[in-house]
Parts: structure tokens; C-alpha cells; sequence
């Protein structure tokens, strides 16, 4: 195919729809012709059209540059020459091909008919673990010029330049891959099929030899693992830096300029002490202190003295991350001596090889299962874990992967024949040799509670981003039910006519004449029953949280606590009485299902390997409907003392919208009982753990008490006195007294006069959602910041990552986040310096667990405000605060509309907990004046 002319087209234009009007402004072509570009032809054209002021922001072109410029009529021969027997290729092809066919139509001409190549499904199958598909981040990726995205000349190019790199590395591929991917593509939405055969036909001519790293077991092309060595030596060998002269000598070796930092001394030999004294230590270090190696040099140290493996546990997937690709890769240049780290997760996070075997043996024509088997074909050429963390799918592919995600074995294991190469066994192997195992809060939690454990046996903890210990454990320890995942798990089992795994578990059944207790005709009603009081189950859920969310139709997305005066009116006796029906058909269900596979097992039934893969489905969806069956029940049926039980939904979409949880108000003894109790020795660290200098109010929630812990705290080393200033506008209302209305006008004025004196570069937070989306209309309609670019959270499209990389790259931008925004991001130098926040971040006064927390504490005779609300607000405005100042050469300005940091007594408590920075105070005139200064 190659070998035939391909033309690499992007075109520009007046918006999305051409049935609405909408007409091309540029258009570039980029022929291809045996693997070399050839010639590029771009032009802009007249849209005889105004074109809009967004596309003009986005494009950078305007009404002026497309004024003389010949018409789509004009260039309409010229195109199709170009076009003429070539394979028409796009990044989103679709788009430029409609685009395109319905111009040609609308100037009298035929369209292209040609076969087409979308790129962005070649990206997705060459490279499965990019994170993401936009035309620029994929040029960032690979270095590639692209000095003007969003012309067509210049995206014309960069996609050439991809398309041709894409077709290297599938060629590259092994030929019994490419063989499993070319038919496949077929039911893909452009013709990579016809691309694929013509490199499989190629690769028949030649067939190099496999790559060492490469095997082929079972029809599969997949990575060898790689065996660590044994890395222990004799405890005599490795001695702990003793003084800070052998730390910095240490150091040296990771760092060319290293730059002395007492304090990181400090932390690690508080970690190493504690570990060597068996005690509990709580370390909050500020930024710049550098805690992660602060933690990680003396755990490795004493995992090698004493040959005993050390767990670090984080709370976020990019901390892990961090940690693998950086700090890891530190220590091993610093340090003399081999050692061993792992990643372990969750055995769900892992594939399982011989389900998805068996799933290239399925026909399959639906797009999402289908991309998603061919990325995971190219993936395991290249994957060392099997991690689904480390793939991007689709949320249909992600539905599939609940198909092939590994859930142990319920026949026997032996006889999996996948056994020698299983992605979990090997990570649970490297686990059990590893001197450092990096986990999550979550497996850390689930190992506390697992009938077997998941961990290796281990005494040393390190925890880091401690904050989020309680809000994690709260969640484990908890039960969620969410509408999207009950029809999705129970939707798997099917009645007869809906031919799913029920259908295909009495096939097996017949063919094999197994004999059962309860008759299938019996059975199938029962299924049918089911999903009928289902529906009315959740249907009557829904209209009850409908009545009780009419109270406050401000909002759209509601929480409503389920209170035991809720739960005892008439209104909500059928909901519990539908649920009690739903569980005990549940139940019934679960029984017949159980008796059938059990009867299989009982007659040692000699399976083939499609037949055993649906056997074990069939267990692991057997699961995760025990699951489902017993939340049901401790939630709405049985209760539990302790915990707070509530409905939320989005108004407008019930009720698909609607989650229920169920968590305990509080998780300390737990921890403590289970954790704290068990081990010799924890560390919990994180940059933002003290409130006023004390850890009283985190040491509460975990469980643990002042005598038991010892205490460090490390301030950060950069001059927050000279580099950073924190101004409280003193001209804004206070909240209580106006609309909402009002003070989103009043802020959004300050927000604009602030941007435009700080030139954009600014980080503002809210604490509701709400009052974010009503600012960023006002300011993107208010028309005075045309030549900015606003970003928000949940308005742009992109996770939290992409947001804050699109930030960097636009030299005046606004970036609005809330919730995870307020940590976790890192902008260092120049790209922020502008961190403002628009309210206090205490939590809602109705949002469930803190209605629960408050009401606890003043059953016990507490001050719920200062005992809870309080510190749970300043910890956030000290994550918040962090996202200023990232380097010791960074400056910037932190602006703080709530008038209660100073008007309360109280507000200084948010005050003393920051790092000492100088305090202003000021009319919008005065800070503009003082901005200008500054910067």
C-alpha cells in the first residue's frame, strides 16, 4: 500500500458541520509516494463567510488573510488531481474526508471514494500506552516540528511525518502479530486493514529473526519477562551514611549541581531511626525539602542491612509513576550495590493471558473490543508488567477489559496453560525478592483485610501522601453502588433469548449432558423477573431522591444523606421493600449458577480451552454478583452501625446518575487495630500534614495518638519571604451577603483586571463546581480577554494532565480548577505565576461525611468547627498554596478573595500554617498597581 500515493490532507475551518453552513478556510495536502513526502500543496480559501472570533483564536487565521483568496470552486480541480488514485489519510479522518466530500458536492463535483487511513487509530494501535491522540501531544512525543498547530500546513506535515513513523513501527512488529492484527482491522472505521496486509505481505518476504527480547508462546508475540538477579549482599556491605558528609557524598552521585539541603538529612535520619528503634514516625516536609528520596535512601539501606523487604504506599497512580521513572533511577546512580524494586497493584490490574487468548478466537465486530485486542497485541510485545495503568483505552475498551482483567483461578491452576507467563504470579514473585515494594493506599488496605496476602510479609511502612490515609480507608472500608455498574454487571448474565453467559453456560451444560438441580426454563424466568424488579428497584430509588432533591433545585448534582428520619417515612418502605426483593432473587440466582459450575467441577468435565475460559468468566462474574448482592444488603437491608449511608445524582440524567455509598464515620480504630498495631514501624510523610504546627488533628483520624508517633517537621527550604507575596483584596462582598450571581460578577471583574495585569499565568481555585462553570461564562463572554486562553476543569475537554500541559503551552492562559486541582499539579517557573483562590476550601456544610463528623463530635461535647472543619480546610489550603512556588527560583503571587482569612478570628489559622510570606491587603486598584511592581 505504501507503494501506492497517499495524500495526507488537513483542512481548516469555519466549525464542525457543514450541513449548518460551516466552510473550509485552509487547505493542505501532503502527497506521499513509495514511503517519501513528495510535494505539499496548501492554500487558504475564501469562506465567503465571517469567520467566528474562536476559530480565529484557535487558527490564528482571520477574515483579512482569507479576503483574496480563491474560493473552494476554484481549487476543487486542483485538489482532486492531487487526490486522483491515492489513499486519502487524516488525522480524524472522518472529519477532513465529510469536510471535504461535502465541498466537491456542493462545487458539482463527485467526492473521493478511495480508501482512507485514519491516523489516530494508527496511533492507537502503534502506540497503546500514549496518553493522548491529539496531533500535538503525539508531536511532542516524537520531537517532531509543528511550530503552528491548527494550520493546515503545518498539521498536514506533522501527520505525514506520523503516518510514516506509524508504518515503521508496525513493520517493525513481529509477523505473527501483524498476522492476528490485519483481519482484525477489517471492522475498524478506516481501511488499516489494506496498510497492515501490504506489511504483512512485505515482512513474508523477508522474515528477520525474532528480537531476544521477543518470544512467541501460543500464537502469541509477547515480551520475556526479565529475572532479576539475586541482589541481597551480606549486611557488613552496606553501611547507612553516618554523617551528613557520607550523605552528600551520596547524593553527589545523582545530582551534578546538588544543592545542600539540611533538612533532607534530617528526614532521613529520622526514617532510619525509626525503622532501627521499631517506632511509628510522622514526617511532614515541605516542598523542596526532598522527601521522596528523604524516605528512600534510608529504606533501601535498612531493607539490604537486615534483608527484609520495605512498602512504600502513595495515594495517586503519578506519585508511583514518579517514583519508578525518577527518583528510583536516582538511587541507582548514587548508590554501589544492585537492589530490587517492584510495583505491585491489585490482581485486577493485571491481564489475564488466557482469557484474552481465547477472545482472539471470538468474532468480534464491535469497534471498541476490537482496537482495544489489536493495542493489546502490540502492547505485550513491549510490556513488562501487563498493567492496565500503563495502557490508554477507550471506555468500551475498558468494558472488555473487565472480561480479560486477571480474578484468579476457580478451576485448577495448573492446568492454565498461560501459568509460566502470568503477568500477577510474576509481579507477586518480584514482590517476594523485591528490598523496596512501591503499592497503593488501596492494595496497602485491602492486604489488612484479604482472606490471603497480597503483600509479602513485611514490618516497615512508609506512607506517603499520608492526608489522603483517612479519605482512603473510609472508601475501602466502604460500599458504592452506582446505577452505570449494576446494569453492566448484571447485564452480563442474560435470559436465554439475550444469548449471553447464561445461554452460553447451558450450551455447555447440554453438550456435555451435566445434570443440575433447578431446570433452565425455571431459571430463565427467575432471570427475567429479576431484571423487571430491578428496573422498578431503581426506578423508585430515583424518584425518591427526586422528591428530597426538589428542596434544592439550585443545583444540579445533589448528595442527599440518608438519615434514620429519611429511612423510617412511608415514602421509603417499597425502596426497601424492592430491594429486599431484588436480593433475595439475587441470591436464588447465585445459587443455580453456583450448582451448575459446581456440577462441572463434580463430573471432572474435560473442557476445551474457549470452554474453560467461559468457566472462569462465568466465576468471575459469579463475583462480582456476590459483591453486588452483599452491598445491597449492608446497605439498605441489614445497616451497619457507624456509618453513613447517601444517595447522589445529577438531576438531569436520573437514573443513570445515581451512586449510593455507604462509608464509617470514622476509620481510626481500624487503622489502628489493623495498620498501626501489626507493624513495628510506620512513616506517614506528606508536604501538608500539621495545622499550626501540630499533627493533632491528622493523628485523630488515623488512629494514632501523640505518645505513640514521633514528630518531625521540615519546613521548605525555598524563601517563600522573598520569592511570594499573599494579597487579600479587601473591595469584594462577602459571599453570605449577596446572590451567587453577584459574587461571581464581582470576582470575575477582579479576575479580569488581575489577568490582564499579570498577562494570564494564572491558577485560580474554587471549591464548587458550580460557581467555577458560572465564571468562566462570564469571563469568555465578557469579551475582554479575547487574545487569552481559558481552560477549566470539566469545561475543557482532558483529564487534570492534559489541562495543566495545555497550560504551559500558551503564553497568556487561565487555567480554573477545583477539587484534585487543589493539589498534585506542578507548573514550576514562569508558566504560573499567578495563584488565586476564590473561596476557603472548607467543605459543604451538607456534603454527607462531614454532616456525619460534625455530628459525632458534638454528641461527644465537641467543638465540631474547630475540631474537624477547621484543620480538614486548612490542610487543603496548604495543598493549594503548594502549587505556587515548585523550585527555589520560582516567584509569584498568592491571591485570596475570602475576606474571612481576615475577618475571622479563626483566619489565622490558615495564615500560620503557610510558609512566612508577606501579607497585603488592598483595593483592586491598589494590587493592579502592586502587580505591576512585582512583576
Amino acid at each position: 500500500m505504501i507503494s501506492q500515493k497517499m495524500v495526507v490532507v488537513d483542512l481548516e475551518t469555519t466549525g464542525n458541520s457543514p450541513k449548518k453552513g460551516d466552510r473550509i478556510i485552509q487547505l493542505s495536502a501532503v502527497t506521499i509516494e513509495n514511503g517519501k513526502i513528495m510535494s505539499q500543496y496548501t492554500t487558504f480559501i475564501n469562506p465567503e463567510i465571517t469567520i467566528p472570533t474562536f476559530i480565529e483564536e484557535l487558527t490564528g487565521i482571520n477574515d483579512e488573510m482569507v479576503e483574496g483568496a480563491p474560493s473552494f470552486e476554484e481549487i476543487a480541480p486542483i485538489v482532486l488531481e492531487i487526490m486522483d488514485g491515492a489513499v486519502f489519510v487524516a488525522h480524524n479522518v472522518d472529519f477532513d474526508l465529510g469536510f471535504l466530500q461535502s465541498e466537491l458536492e456542493e462545487a458539482g463535483y463527485n467526492g473521493f471514494y478511495g480508501p482512507k487511513v485514519d491516523t489516530v487509530e494508527l496511533a492507537k494501535i502503534s502506540y497503546p500506552t500514549a496518553e493522548s491522540y491529539k496531533l500535538t501531544e503525539l508531536a511532542d512525543r516524537f520531537t517532531l516540528s509543528h511550530d503552528r498547530p491548527h494550520q493546515a500546513d503545518s498539521d498536514a506535515y506533522v501527520t505525514a511525518l506520523l503516518l510514516l513513523h506509524f508504518i515503521e513501527v508496525l513493520s517493525k512488529l513481529p509477523l505473527v502479530t501483524l498476522e492476528t492484527l490485519q483481519p482484525l482491522a477489517k471492522y475498524l472505521k478506516s481501511d488499516l486493514e489494506l496498510l497492515l496486509q501490504w506489511i504483512v505481505d512485505k515482512n513474508r518476504m523477508h522474515i528477520d529473526e525474532l528480537p531476544e527480547t521477543i518470544e512467541i508462546y501460543r500464537g502469541i508475540a509477547l515480551k520475556k519477562k526479565e529475572e532479576q538477579l539475586d541482589a541481597s549482599l551480606p549486611s557488613d556491605d552496606i553501611v547507612y551514611p553516618s554523617n551528613d558528609t557520607n550523605k552528600e557524598k551520596l547524593l553527589q552521585h545523582a545530582f551534578e549541581n546538588f544543592e545542600r539541603r539540611h533538612s533532607q538529612f534530617q528526614m532521613m535520619d529520622a526514617v532510619y531511626d525509626a525503622f532501627s528503634c521499631k517506632e511509628h514516625l510522622i514526617v511532614e516536609a515541605g516542598t523542596g525539602v526532598g522527601k521522596s528520596l528523604g524516605y528512600l535512601i534510608p529504606a533501601l539501606y535498612y531493607s539490604k542491612a537486615m534483608k527484609i523487604p520495605v512498602v512504600i504506599s502513595t495515594y495517586t497512580v503519578q506519585l508511583q509513576e514518579q517514583l519508578l521513572q525518577k527518583e528510583v533511577k536516582q538511587l541507582q546512580e548514587m548508590t554501589d550495590f544492585p537492589f530490587h524494586v517492584v510495583l505491585l497493584k491489585g490482581r485486577n490490574h493485571y491481564l489475564n493471558l488466557f482469557k484474552f487468548e481465547q477472545s482472539l478466537r471470538e468474532e468480534e465486530s464491535q469497534f471498541d473490543v476490537v482496537l482495544t485486542k489489536m493495542q493489546i497485541l502490540v502492547w505485550l510485545t513491549v510490556t513488562n508488567s501487563g498493567d492496565i495503568d500503563e495502557l490508554n483505552l477507550t471506555s468500551g475498551g475498558m468494558l472488555f477489559w473487565n472480561r480479560i482483567k486477571h480474578d484468579g483461578w476457580h478451576l485448577q491452576k495448573e492446568k492454565d496453560p498461560w501459568i509460566s507467563r502470568d503477568f500477577y504470579l510474576h509481579a507477586r514473585k518480584q514482590s517476594n525478592r523485591a528490598d523496596l515494594i512501591i503499592t497503593n493506599h488501596s492494595m496497602l488496605l485491602t492486604d489488612l483485610i484479604a482472606e490471603t496476602n497480597l503483600l509479602p510479609s513485611y514490618q516497615q511502612v512508609i506512607i506517603d501522601e499520608g492526608h489522603h490515609l483517612e479519605k482512603a480507608a473510609r472508601k475501602h472500608f466502604g460500599k458504592l453502588i452506582d446505577y452505570i455498574s449494576v446494569k453492566f454487571t448484571t447485564g452480563q448474565l442474560g435470559n436465554l433469548d439475550q444469548k449471553q453467559l447464561y445461554y452460553k453456560l447451558e450450551t455447555l451444560l447440554e453438550k456435555y449432558h451435566v445434570k443440575y438441580d433447578l431446570h433452565s426454563f425455571e431459571l430463565d424466568m427467575m432471570i427475567v423477573e429479576f431484571y423487571r424488579e430491578l428496573d422498578e428497584c431503581l426506578n423508585l430509588l430515583a424518584s425518591t431522591f427526586l422528591k428530597h432533591a426538589k428542596k434544592r433545585r439550585d443545583v444540579q448534582k445533589i448528595q442527599l444523606r440518608l438519615t434514620d428520619e429519611i429511612m423510617s417515612e412511608r415514602a421509603w418502605q417499597p425502596v426497601l421493600i424492592a430491594t429486599e426483593r431484588v436480593y433475595s432473587q439475587m441470591k436464588g440466582i447465585e445459587n443455580a449458577i453456583s450448582d451448575r459450575l459446581d456440577q462441572i467441577k463434580k463430573e471432572d468435565v474435560k473442557l476445551e480451552d474457549q470452554e474453560k475460559t467461559l468457566v472462569e468468566e462465568l466465576y468471575s462474574f459469579l463475583k462480582d454478583w456476590s459483591q453486588l448482592k452483599e452491598q445491597l444488603q449492608l446497605v439498605f437491608i441489614k445497616g451497619q452501625e457507624e456509618q453513613v449511608i447517601w444517595i447522589e445524582g445529577d438531576l438531569r440524567s436520573l437514573p443513570t446518575s445515581l451512586v449510593i455509598q455507604s462509608q464509617p464515620i470514622s476509620v481510626g480504630e481500624s487503622l489502628q487495630e489493623r495498620l498501626f498495631s501489626k507493624i513495628e514501624s510506620a512513616v506517614i510523610t506528606s508536604a501538608t500534614l500539621t495545622v499550626q504546627s501540630s499533627f493533632d488533628y491528622l493523628l485523630k483520624e488515623v488512629g494514632l495518638s501523640q505518645e505513640k508517633i514521633k514528630q518531625l517537621q521540615l519546613p521548605s527550604p525555598f524563601q517563600y519571604e522573598k520569592n511570594s507575596t499573599l494579597y487579600i483584596p479587601n473591595d469584594l462582598p462577602e459571599i453570605q451577603s449577596v446572590s451567587v450571581i453577584e459574587y461571581v460578577e464581582a470576582i470575575s471583574a477582579h479576575l479580569i483586571a488581575i489577568a490582564q495585569a499579570t498577562k494570564g499565568r494564572m491558577l485560580v481555585l474554587f471549591t464548587a463546581y458550580d460557581m467555577l462553570r458560572k465564571t468562566h461564562e462570564l469571563m469568555k463572554d465578557s469579551g475582554l480577554l479575547d487574545d487569552y486562553v481559558l481552560m477549566a476543569q470539566g469545561i475543557s475537554s482532558g483529564s487534570r494532565t492534559k489541562l495543566t500541559k495545555n497550560f504551559q503551552r500558551f503564553d497568556k492562559a487561565i487555567l480554573f480548577g477545583t477539587n484534585s486541582f487543589w493539589e498534585g499539579v506542578d507548573i514550576p517557573g514562569e508558566d504560573l505565576s499567578c495563584l488565586i483562590m476564590v473561596r476557603l476550601p472548607f467543605s459543604p456544610p451538607n456534603e454527607p461525611i462531614n454532616q456525619s463528623k460534625c455530628d459525632r463530635l458534638k454528641i461527644e461535647g465537641k467543638n465540631a468547627f474547630s475540631a474537624y472543619s477547621l484543620p480538614e480546610a486548612v490542610i487543603r489550603f496548604k495543598q493549594g498554596v503548594g502549587r505556587l512556588i515548585r523550585r527555589s527560583s520560582d516567584r509569584g503571587i498568592v491571591i485570596v478573595f475570602d475576606q474571612r482569612i481576615i475577618s475571622t478570628r479563626y483566619g489565622r489559622a490558615f495564615l500560620q500554617s503557610i510558609p512566612s510570606m508577606p501579607v497585603r491587603k488592598g483595593n483592586l486598584e491598589e494590587l493592579l498597581q502592586w502587580i505591576e511592581e512585582w512583576l
